[in-house]
Order: C-alpha cells, then sequence, then structure tokens
C-alpha cells in the first residue's frame, strides 16, 4: 500500500509546507495516540526535540493531538533522538516521539514514533496511523477527567546523562583526554559535554549554541571541516561530530582526518570480539559500506550481513538475526546491548573507551583496514521516478557489466531528500570514476 505521510524515517518535510504543518501533527498525535491508548492506566507519551525554531509549533500542535485522546504528554525539551528511545522505556511510556529532520536544515523538520519498548514503529502501525489520520477521529476524542494533561519533565537530561555514562566499562575513565565535541547546533547541546565532562574528559565544544537556525550550518556530522579545524587548532585527541538529533557520530583523528562508520564499526567489532562480547558471528551494515569492511571482517573469521540504506532495515537484521553490532557508514552506529537505535554518545564512548585501553593515537586505531576506491555521486531531480527510465537501466546494467563480479554498483533513490545516490567500488578507481561518471550523466538526461 503507498505511503502518504510517512517515509523511511518517519514524517520529514519543508515546516509549513506541502506536507508537515501543525494540522498534520495535531492529527499525527490523535491517531498515533489511539494506537497506543491502552489499559486502564494512565496512558503517557514523551516528546523530544532537537532545535529548530518549527519544533515550538509542532510540539505543541502534538501535544493537543495526544491530550485530546487522554494521553498524558511528558516534554523532553531538546534530546537526542536515542535519549527518547530510551526514556519511552524508562518512563514506562506507552509512545515516543521526536520532533527533527535529523541533518536536514533548520527549515525542514520531522516526526519520529517509538513503541513502549524503544525500537521504531513498523511498516504495518505506520500505514494504521495514516488510516487513522484520513479518518474522522471524533468518536476517539476523551471527554471530562479523560482529557490528558500535559508535563515538563525536568530531570529527563540528568537520566539520559548517567545512562550513558553507565555505558562505558568500570575500570576505564576519560581523565587525560582532550576531545573536541561538535553538537551541530542540535540537540545534544546540553548532554553531550556535560556526559563527557563528568567522565574526566578536557571538552572543547563548537556547535554548542543554537539558536533556532543554525542547527547542522557548516557543523556537526555532514560538514566535519569545522571540527577537524578545531582539533588541529587545539591539538586534540580526538573529534567527535554528531548529527543535528544525534543519532549518528563521525570521528576525526588528532590529525583532522575523517574516520566514518565503516572504520568505527572495525574497531568496535575488534573490540567486542576480544572482550567476548560481540554477538551473532559478525556486524550488520548496509549495501553502501565499503567492500574493504567486508573483506577485514572475512579476514577475522567474521561476517558482515547487509541491508538497504537507512538505520531501520540494519536494527531489524539485527534482531532478527542475533547481532547486537550494526551500523551505516554514515555513522549511524548501532549498539543494541545499550540502545534500540543509533545512539552517537554513547558509540563514542565505545571508541574512546578503546582509545584509553590502547593508548595510541586515534589514527592508528581506527585504520582497521584499506579502503576499496568508492565513489558517490548524487543527482537531484525535480519530479518523476527517473530509475524507471530505459536509458538509465541501461547505463546501470552497462556499468554492473563493466564492474564485474569484484567490483559493486548501487543506484538508489534517498528516502528522505529528492536526489538519486550513484555508488561504484572496485580495485580499479579509474574504472569506478568511469562507471559512476555515466549512470550519473544517464540520470541527469532524464531528471
Amino acid at each position: 500500500m503507498a505511503r502518504r505521510y510517512f517515509g523511511t524515517d518517519g514524517i520529514r518535510g519543508l515546516a509549513n509546507g506541502d506536507k508537515l504543518t501543525p494540522e498534520l501533527a495535531l492529527k499525527v498525535g490523535m491517531a498515533a495516540g489511539t494506537k497506543f491508548v491502552r489499559g486502564d492506566h494512565r496512558n503517557r507519551v514523551v516528546i523530544g526535540k532537537d532545535t529548530r525554531r518549527s519544533g515550538y509549533m509542532i510540539e505543541q500542535a502534538l501535544t493537543a493531538g495526544f491530550t485530546a485522546v487522554g494521553m498524558d504528554v511528558y516534554l523532553l525539551g531538546p534530546m537526542p533522538t536515542p535519549a527518547v528511545a530510551m526514556l519511552t522505556r524508562s518512563l514506562r511510556a506507552d509512545l515516543g516521539v521526536m520532533i527533527s529532520a535529523s541533518h536536514n536544515p533548520f527549515d525542514d523538520n520531522g516526526i519520529k514514533l517509538f513503541r513502549p519498548d524503544g525500537y521504531k514503529l513498523s511498516d504495518e502501525l505506520e500505514l494504521e496511523i495514516e488510516a487513522l489520520i484520513d479518518s474522522d477521529m471524533t468518536k476517539h476524542l476523551a471527554r471530562g477527567r479523560d482529557i490528558g494533561r500535559a508535563h515538563r519533565d525536568e530531570e529527563a537530561r540528568t537520566r539520559y546523562i548517567e545512562y550513558a555514562k553507565r555505558t562505558l566499562p568500570r575500570n576505564i575513565d576519560l581523565t587525560g583526554l582532550r576531545v573536541v565535541l561538535d553538537c551541530a547546533n542540535g540537540a545534544a547541546y546540553k548532554v553531550a559535554p556535560v556526559a563527557l565532562w563528568e567522565l574526566g574528559a578536557e571538552v572543547f565544544t563548537i556547535g554548542g549554541e543554537p539558536d533556532g537556525f543554525n542547527i547542522n550550518h557548516k557543523v556537526g556530522s555532514t560538514a566535519p571541516e569545522a571540527v577537524a579545524a578545531k582539533v588541529k587548532e587545539v591539538r586534540a585527541d580526538i573529534g567527535i561530530a554528531l548529527d543535528g538529533d544525534a543519532d549518528r557520530v563521525i570521528i576525526i583523528d588528532e590529525k583532522g582526518n575523517v574516520v566514518d562508520g565503516d572504520q568505527f564499526m572495525a574497531v568496535i567489532a575488534e573490540s567486542w570480539l576480544e572482550r567476548q562480547m560481540l554477538v551473532g558471528g559478525g556486524i550488520v551494515a548496509t549495501i553502501m559500506s565499503n567492500l574493504g569492511l567486508e573483506r577485514h571482517l572475512t579476514g577475522l573469521g567474521l561476517t558482515l550481513e547487509r541491508t538497504q540504506v537507512g538505520d531501520r532495515y540494519v536494527l531489524e537484521a539485527m534482531r532478527a538475526k542475533g547481532f547486537n553490532v550494526g551500523g551505516e557508514q554514515s555513522g549511524h552506529i548501532i549498539l543494541s546491548d545499550f540502545t534500540t537505535t543509533g545512539d552517537g554518545l554513547v558509540a563514542a564512548l565505545q571508541l574512546l573507551s578503546v582509545l584509553k585501553q590502547r593508548d595510541r593515537p586515534i589514527s592508528e586505531i581506527c585504520a582497521r583496514f584499506e579502503k576499496v576506491p568508492q565513489l558517490l555521486r548524487s543527482v537531484k531531480f525535480k519530479s518523476g521516478k527517473p530509475l524507471e527510465h530505459q536509458q538509465v537501466i541501461q547505463a546501470i546494467a552497462d556499468g554492473q557489466a563493466m564492474l564485474g563480479k569484484g567490483g559493486r554498483l548501487v543506484v538508489r533513490a534517498s528516502g528522505t531528500e529528492p536526489v538519486i545516490r550513484v555508488m561504484g567500488e572496485a580495485d580499479d578507481a579509474a574504472l569506478v570514476e568511469t562507471v559512476v561518471g555515466q549512470v550519473e550523466s544517464a540520470i541527469r538526461q532524464v531528471a
């Protein structure tokens, strides 16, 4: 069935644009609340948000919708997405909501929903909520004493900080480490610096002064140049760049070089294997992860289970096949011993513990394998379905044939913005450049 509102990661779009309006947020609150009102207790929902100006508007509309169908609302304020998932479980809430458009520009926003166990909703549940949104909700309205109320939870930040700190091995603290932390002017700007400082690190924070409009602007995991420059300026041991809702993380080594999610996962996999913590005999990653990671894991006797792009699909495979480490090259790192979604701070703490234990530069620790030449291009399109055009289909087939069995070509439409991603990889860098260029050109001609 076609999905009208939900995409690959909740509902996302331009705030007050064609899709994401206060009216829709109100209906989402009523519809999602109706699905999760259960039992004879006071049903509760927790709502967190990032720092976008439109978050105020959406938060109030959602609150009106949830209270209208009888749910009590606990407002967390600015809070990372993984914190909302954790607090949904910790507070025994019936539903969790995160208002964020992650790494998108400030004028976008989104709504993510979490089940009582802290996991994102299934496709089936989202479709059921969509059906309710488009229906007459009058019969579901609460009356009199059954109408919900809203609370501001002032202790939520402390709860999450303590939770994150406890994921560090007991015999490890961060004393002596100089850490540059980029909060992307986003949801983690209050909690992440405090957690690192309380663990003993000397913290240099950038991207920690949100104004409602500067989230992800020239800072954060999608703009690592800022944290790289700061690392070199203060001679830090490591740089940590979160995205707007802090569910992804990119690492910068002491030389100012970017460490992507593939190298990050390799470090965690090896560390957890040594500590007999790794479950499933390998890790889960997406079709975008570098072939070098797969070869490296094979050399360790481990497997790489690939999924389609999206952290929800990584998590689904982890749960279905019994893995406890997974993630994406873009920096979504899921450690299911601790979290039910990607958590940039918790993942960074695991890497910091390895840094402390091995007492070697992070550039050495994170050089786990040699990458196979890989090239990723993004092609914007205005409308239509370029990937269904015969010219593009033929270009993709020709490209795959040129790369042969030793290479990979992945062409897909983004689930969050109107672009086509073209990724190619093989041991021959020049061949990769040629193949990706030809496919990119074919798409541009029809887009």
